[in-house]
């Protein structure tokens, strides 16, 4: 848990502009949690009650995809559906993203 909270303090700019469209039941009346401890991992942002996680992938991501592929196996053991998006697709084209998400949401 303490590392969940370290992180919520040091966002990534990507991380921090989508938070800034997903706060405060934003996006379409649905609550999302940045930085939430599932099992021993820890999403980037979840709906809990969807059981929707977004994950957000920067340069790293090629380097850990064994890790991210056991990670995301877990979570859908729980029942999440998780969607994966690039940071600077975060950056450069939100609109997409965002519609991207509804689109999963309405699924």
């Amino acid at each position: 848990m303490l590392q969940a909270k370290e992180l919520r303090h040091e966002p990534t700019p990507a991380e921090a502009k989508l938070w800034s469209q997903l706060r405060g039941n934003r996006l379409n009346g649905i609550s999302f949690r940045r930085q939430h401890a599932i099992g021993p991992y820890i999403a980037d942002f979840c709906s809990p009650k969807i059981k929707l996680i977004i994950e957000l992938d920067g340069s790293q991501h090629l380097e850990q995809e064994q890790y991210d592929t056991e990670r995301t196996a877990f979570l859908e053991s729980l029942g999440y559906k998780v969607i994966r998006f690039w940071n600077n697709d975060v950056v450069n084209n939100m609109d997409s993203v965002l519609t991207f998400i509804l689109n999963v949401v309405q699924e």
